[in-house]
């Protein structure tokens, strides 16, 4: 389930970025026959993977749990080709353009994803039924195929939940009064605010709504059910229901804990890890479950899902600019052919998914595995032994495959943990120490998190890339319309403010060469000569010229301001007052400025009727 997590995110990132154009490259009846043919060769290629993978079963090569480990490394292998063959639909066959055609379907990005994802999950369902007969000899379950199928659909289908209802309310406000390119929700603090309340919010609900689509079922009356029960509450553990977990019809042996509040937190158990474990192995397990809400591990993936967005937001930008930068990707940016467009985007989407890859598998991927171990040693401590901890992993280890040496990016392997559960019982400083180092680890990622985070969607880094990116786009449009005194006027901006104050002269120079009625350009080159912070840049006499100058043609109260100004430092004090009272009385707006102005121009300054 984890890995699709991952798979998930990367799909829905290939399709959101995606630009289909206004017209598609090949017809429907072609697009839908090269959709069959791909997916074709690809049930072909998984009928043979697995169907080699059984022969190696049936040959006695099981001693290690070998197959089981290359079992579940084709899964991966064959869901990133999933992904891949996902990625050539959309951006070859122009999926998103078919989609948007569907009525109803153009307003609500969420019904097309839908829909997309549905392709992806067709993929993955080609998987897992060819999958069926390799994990029936392995495994030794009693499953059917139909039943497989649809039990890795609906184990997997809770993933998406929060996406689909997020998305849904975003398209709900795109169609509401409070949408706008000013909203709150378009800027990067709006939406990361906005993200991390709903998730907030939705993981406390939605809970009770992934029990029922999985069909869980409080315990039968039985013997372990009502001593389970009678354990967690004289551990004084508190939760909505202890739940029987029928995915996979039960065979698959595992447990788990859903809810970060006690009203809406449930601990599923499957019937096959009940008939396996004996009672206090299963109050171990139980006690690792409890683990994980003892520690608040819930709250941490929530906070994982809202760093990821605080990086991922200002990343994005990073390398937009960087791809930017290179001439060949400024051409494609700019050709108004869709296909040249989305490969535009597919490109910068390569460092996005290597972010998002990097991301879960090696930072959350590091807390997951030592939250396992924490969990693990709480079970230790909850029981005051590790015993019945050790003795359930190596018997889950042992009727699931051989998995015991197997390892994964979420979890420690299972002799792994039980070698610490070892250890915990020689050296009994070992729980505080971990608990110590994950507290650690975790403090240096919010510092680093949030440190990278303001720098990159608030901080000076975003500014000076934000300008940057602008810079080159202008000088690549200003060679194409030398003429153009807007483009330079806005380059010479940029320029200035950056204190880039030689080449803002320079542009600015231009510009009154170009047209020497520019009024913007004489008070902004005017209010630069003035108040450079580099002293060299300084010019008050042509400050003033120019001032004059651009008051003449527009006689508004940013002009009379700078004309002030330049009027002070010239020595021109009762000129000066006298410009800044004129502006105060036409001023709009910033009159509290001005009237700043006004008293830093009247300091030590004595009316010449008073002299007298």
């Amino acid at each position: 389930m984890f890995n699709n997590i991952i798979y998930f995110i990367v799909v829905l990132l290939i399709f959101n970025i995606n630009y289909p154009g206004d017209t598609p490259a090949n017809s429907l009846p072609l697009t839908l026959i090269m959709l069959f043919l791909s997916w074709l060769v690809f049930a072909g290629y998984c009928r043979w993977g697995f169907g080699s993978l059984q022969k190696r079963f049936y040959n006695g090569i099981t001693d290690d749990g070998g197959v089981t480990g290359q079992y579940q490394r084709l899964n991966v292998r064959l869901s990133v080709l999933a992904i891949f063959l996902f990625a050539l639909t959309i951006y070859l066959l122009n999926l998103k353009y078919w989609l948007r055609l569907i009525p109803g379907f153009e307003r609500f990005s969420v019904l097309q994803g839908i829909l997309a994802l549905s392709l992806f999950i067709f993929y993955l369902g080609t998987i897992w039924y060819f999958a069926y007969p390799a994990y029936k000899a392995l495994f030794g379950t009693g499953i059917t195929r139909e039943s497989f199928v649809r039990s890795n659909i609906k184990f997997n289908l809770p993933i998406l939940f929060p996406w689909i209802v997020l998305s849904l309310v975003y398209d709900l406000i795109a169609l509401s009064p409070w949408a706008g390119p000013g909203g709150f929700l378009n800027t990067a603090g709006g939406q990361i605010i906005f993200f991390a309340i709903f998730l907030t919010i939705l993981m406390i609900f939605l809970p009770g709504l992934i029990h029922y689509f999985w069909g869980c079922t409080p315990l039968k009356a039985s013997e372990k059910g009502r001593e389970l029960e009678v354990f967690l509450r004289e551990k004084g553990f508190k939760y909505r229901h202890l739940l029987n977990w029928p995915i996979f019809e039960g065979k698959m042996m595992t447990a788990g804990i859903m809810g970060i509040v006690s009203r809406y937190r449930y601990i599923l158990v499957t019937d096959s890890l009940l008939e396996v474990l004996s009672l206090e192995e299963l109050k171990a397990v139980l006690a690792h479950e409890m683990g994980h809400a003892k520690y608040r591990h819930l709250y941490f993936y929530i906070l994982f899902f809202v760093g990821f967005m605080v990086i991922s937001f200002g990343l994005s930008d990073v390398f937009l600019y960087l791809i930017y930068a290179h001439p060949l990707f400024i051409d494609m940016i700019s050709d108004t052919d869709p296909k040249t467009i989305s490969l535009f985007y597919l490109i910068l989407s390569v460092p996005m998914l290597l972010t998002l890859l990097i991301y879960f598998r090696y930072i959350m991927g590091f807390f997951m595995r030592n939250f396992e171990r924490q969990a693990d040693l709480y079970s230790a401590v909850t029981m005051g032994t590790p015993m019945p901890a050790i003795s359930a992993l190596e018997r889950i280890a042992l009727f699931s495959g051989k998995i015991r040496d197997l390892p994964s990016w979420h979890h420690f392997s299972i002799k792994e943990r039980v070698d610490t559960l070892w250890r915990s019982i020689k050296d009994p400083g070992l729980i505080k120490r971990h608990n110590r180092f994950v507290a650690v680890s975790f403090l240096v990622y919010l510092i680093c998190v949030g440190v990278l985070g303001y720098s990159l969607n608030f901080g000076p880094i975003k500014r000076n890339l934000n300008y940057s990116f602008l810079e080159k786009t202008l000088k690549q449009e200003i060679l194409k319309k030398p003429g153009d005194v807007a483009l330079y006027r806005a380059l010479a901006m940029i320029y200035h403010q950056q204190e880039k104050y030689e080449n803002a002269i320079e542009t600015y120079g231009k510009i009154i060469s170009l047209d020497p009625d520019q009024p913007e350009s004489l008070n902004n080159l005017a209010w630069l000569l003035v108040t450079a912070t580099d002293q060299e840049f300084r010019d008050k006499e042509r400050s003033l010229i120019l001032a004059k100058k651009a008051v003449l043609l527009e006689r508004s109260s940013v002009f009379l301001d700078t004309l002030a100004e330049a009027y002070y430092v010239n020595g021109f004090i009762p000129e000066a007052i006298k410009t800044i009272e004129e502006a105060i009385s036409i001023a709009k707006e910033n009159r509290g400025y001005y009237e700043k102005q006004l008293k830093k121009f009247s300091v030590g300054f004595t009316p010449p009727s008073q002299n007298k």
